[in-house]
Protein backbone atom coordinates (compact mmCIF):
# COMPACT_ATOMS: atom_id res chain seq x y z
CA UNK A 1 0.00 0.00 0.00
CA UNK A 2 2.76 2.56 0.75
CA UNK A 3 4.74 1.56 -2.67
CA UNK A 4 1.24 2.58 -4.58
CA UNK A 5 1.02 6.03 -2.19
CA UNK A 6 4.42 6.99 -3.29
CA UNK A 7 4.36 6.43 -6.82
CA UNK A 8 1.25 8.55 -7.00
CA UNK A 9 2.89 11.06 -4.85
CA UNK A 10 6.28 11.14 -7.63
CA UNK A 11 3.74 11.33 -10.13
CA UNK A 12 3.49 14.94 -10.74
CA UNK A 13 6.87 15.76 -9.47
CA UNK A 14 8.35 13.77 -11.73
CA UNK A 15 6.09 15.53 -14.55
CA UNK A 16 6.73 18.90 -13.07
CA UNK A 17 10.78 17.76 -13.24
CA UNK A 18 10.20 16.42 -17.11
CA UNK A 19 8.28 20.06 -17.83
CA UNK A 20 11.85 22.27 -16.02
CA UNK A 21 13.81 19.84 -17.96
CA UNK A 22 12.11 20.31 -21.22
CA UNK A 23 11.86 24.10 -20.97
CA UNK A 24 15.44 24.59 -19.95
CA UNK A 25 16.13 22.71 -23.19
CA UNK A 26 14.12 24.61 -25.73
CA UNK A 27 15.57 28.09 -24.41
CA UNK A 28 19.33 26.72 -24.32
CA UNK A 29 18.44 25.77 -28.28
CA UNK A 30 16.90 29.39 -28.81
CA UNK A 31 20.11 30.64 -27.28
CA UNK A 32 21.73 28.84 -29.91
CA UNK A 33 20.07 29.58 -32.69
CA UNK A 34 20.28 33.21 -31.78
CA UNK A 35 23.93 32.93 -31.99
CA UNK A 36 24.59 33.58 -28.30
CA UNK A 37 28.31 31.94 -27.36
CA UNK A 38 27.76 28.41 -25.90
CA UNK A 39 31.61 28.44 -24.06
CA UNK A 40 33.82 30.88 -22.48
CA UNK A 41 36.82 31.47 -24.48
CA UNK A 42 39.47 30.67 -21.67
CA UNK A 43 42.40 31.72 -23.65
CA UNK A 44 41.61 35.14 -24.44
CA UNK A 45 40.60 35.70 -21.04
CA UNK A 46 44.48 34.72 -19.87
CA UNK A 47 46.01 36.68 -22.47
CA UNK A 48 44.61 39.80 -21.46
CA UNK A 49 44.67 38.86 -17.81
CA UNK A 50 48.76 38.36 -18.77
CA UNK A 51 48.61 41.73 -20.73
CA UNK A 52 46.95 43.35 -17.35
CA UNK A 53 49.61 41.78 -15.21
CA UNK A 54 52.56 43.00 -16.89
CA UNK A 55 51.45 46.89 -17.28
CA UNK A 56 50.90 46.98 -13.53
CA UNK A 57 54.16 45.33 -13.10
CA UNK A 58 55.43 47.98 -15.14
CA UNK A 59 53.81 51.24 -14.16
CA UNK A 60 54.56 49.66 -9.82
CA UNK A 61 57.11 52.03 -8.74
CA UNK A 62 56.19 52.37 -4.78
CA UNK A 63 58.90 51.53 -2.02
CA UNK A 64 58.38 48.50 -0.12
CA UNK A 65 59.47 50.00 2.90
CA UNK A 66 56.88 49.91 5.11
CA UNK A 67 57.08 51.53 8.90
CA UNK A 68 54.47 50.90 11.13
CA UNK A 69 54.17 53.60 13.72
CA UNK A 70 52.93 53.34 16.99
CA UNK A 71 53.36 55.49 20.13
CA UNK A 72 56.42 54.33 21.17
CA UNK A 73 58.20 54.91 17.53
CA UNK A 74 58.41 58.81 16.19
CA UNK A 75 60.71 59.37 13.40
CA UNK A 76 62.75 62.51 12.99
CA UNK A 77 62.05 65.03 10.54
CA UNK A 78 64.25 65.79 7.27
CA UNK A 79 64.21 67.85 4.14
CA UNK A 80 65.97 64.68 2.47
CA UNK A 81 65.11 64.44 -1.38
CA UNK A 82 66.59 60.93 -1.60
CA UNK A 83 64.28 57.97 -1.93
CA UNK A 84 64.72 54.47 0.23
CA UNK A 85 66.38 51.76 -0.87
CA UNK A 86 65.44 48.13 -0.61
CA UNK A 87 67.51 46.97 1.86
CA UNK A 88 66.73 44.89 5.85
CA UNK A 89 65.61 47.14 7.85
CA UNK A 90 65.95 47.19 12.00
CA UNK A 91 63.18 49.08 13.93
CA UNK A 92 64.45 50.79 17.24
CA UNK A 93 61.20 52.19 19.04
CA UNK A 94 61.21 52.89 22.97
CA UNK A 95 59.99 49.49 23.46
CA UNK A 96 61.30 46.64 21.53
CA UNK A 97 63.99 46.18 18.43
CA UNK A 98 62.58 44.62 14.98
CA UNK A 99 64.22 43.21 12.20
CA UNK A 100 62.16 43.41 9.18
CA UNK A 101 58.79 43.72 11.46
CA UNK A 102 59.91 40.85 13.29
CA UNK A 103 60.12 41.67 17.15
CA UNK A 104 63.54 40.42 18.39
CA UNK A 105 64.30 42.18 21.62
CA UNK A 106 62.29 43.69 23.90
CA UNK A 107 63.71 47.21 25.09
CA UNK A 108 63.42 48.89 28.27
CA UNK A 109 62.72 53.09 27.86
CA UNK A 110 65.12 52.61 24.42
CA UNK A 111 68.29 50.45 26.38
CA UNK A 112 68.65 47.18 25.83
CA UNK A 113 68.52 44.44 28.70
CA UNK A 114 71.81 43.66 29.52
CA UNK A 115 70.70 40.08 29.46
CA UNK A 116 70.44 39.96 25.49
CA UNK A 117 74.28 41.13 25.76
CA UNK A 118 77.54 39.49 25.06
CA UNK A 119 78.52 37.95 28.64
CA UNK A 120 75.23 39.46 29.58
CA UNK A 121 77.51 43.22 30.49
CA UNK A 122 76.01 46.07 30.07
CA UNK A 123 78.92 47.58 28.48
CA UNK A 124 78.86 45.13 25.84
CA UNK A 125 78.13 46.27 22.23
CA UNK A 126 77.58 42.56 20.52
CA UNK A 127 73.49 41.56 20.97
CA UNK A 128 73.39 37.86 20.05
CA UNK A 129 69.11 37.73 19.18
CA UNK A 130 70.21 40.95 16.86
CA UNK A 131 72.73 39.12 15.13
CA UNK A 132 71.30 35.61 14.85
CA UNK A 133 67.68 38.13 13.08
CA UNK A 134 70.17 39.95 10.70
CA UNK A 135 72.21 36.86 9.77
CA UNK A 136 69.60 34.75 9.04
CA UNK A 137 68.57 38.09 6.41
CA UNK A 138 71.73 38.30 5.16
CA UNK A 139 71.91 34.32 4.54
CA UNK A 140 68.64 34.75 2.64
CA UNK A 141 69.85 37.33 0.31
CA UNK A 142 72.83 36.30 -0.41
CA UNK A 143 70.41 32.84 -1.35
CA UNK A 144 68.67 34.53 -3.66
CA UNK A 145 71.60 36.77 -5.01
CA UNK A 146 72.89 33.44 -6.34
CA UNK A 147 69.84 32.66 -8.46
CA UNK A 148 69.00 36.45 -9.11
CA UNK A 149 72.04 38.49 -10.98
CA UNK A 150 69.50 41.74 -10.34
CA UNK A 151 69.09 41.46 -6.75
CA UNK A 152 72.68 41.42 -5.55
CA UNK A 153 73.47 41.36 -2.04
CA UNK A 154 74.62 44.90 -0.66
CA UNK A 155 75.75 44.69 2.90
CA UNK A 156 73.22 47.57 3.54
CA UNK A 157 70.71 47.94 6.40
CA UNK A 158 67.86 50.88 6.84
CA UNK A 159 67.60 51.93 10.59
CA UNK A 160 64.64 53.21 11.24
CA UNK A 161 64.90 54.79 14.84
CA UNK A 162 63.16 57.08 17.53
CA UNK A 163 64.47 60.17 17.52
CA UNK A 164 64.66 59.67 21.08
CA UNK A 165 66.81 56.59 21.21
CA UNK A 166 69.82 57.07 23.21
CA UNK A 167 73.82 57.03 20.74
CA UNK A 168 74.93 54.18 22.83
CA UNK A 169 71.45 51.72 21.87
CA UNK A 170 72.61 52.86 18.22
CA UNK A 171 75.98 51.93 18.46
CA UNK A 172 75.22 48.77 19.69
CA UNK A 173 72.78 48.04 16.83
CA UNK A 174 75.46 49.31 14.31
CA UNK A 175 77.90 47.17 16.02
CA UNK A 176 75.77 44.19 15.64
CA UNK A 177 74.94 44.74 12.23
CA UNK A 178 78.65 44.86 11.34
CA UNK A 179 79.17 41.45 12.86
CA UNK A 180 76.31 40.23 10.47
CA UNK A 181 78.21 41.22 7.22
CA UNK A 182 76.01 44.81 6.88
CA UNK A 183 78.71 47.58 6.98
CA UNK A 184 76.33 50.06 5.66
CA UNK A 185 73.77 51.96 7.13
CA UNK A 186 71.14 54.31 5.92
CA UNK A 187 68.99 56.00 8.61
CA UNK A 188 65.51 56.96 7.86
CA UNK A 189 63.56 59.88 8.56
CA UNK A 190 60.22 61.56 7.88
CA UNK A 191 60.46 63.95 4.60
CA UNK A 192 59.21 67.27 5.30
CA UNK A 193 57.11 68.25 2.40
Amino acid sequence: MASAETKHAAGPDLQKERETRKFRNARRKARERAGEIKELNIVAMMDMMTIILVFLLKSYQASTLNVNMSADLSIPVSTTQLQPQENITVTVSMSELAVNDRAVVPLERGVIPPKYKDGRSADAFYVGPIYDALKKEVDKQKYIAQYNKNAPFSGRVNVVADKKISYRTLMEVLYTAGQAELGEYKFMVMKNE
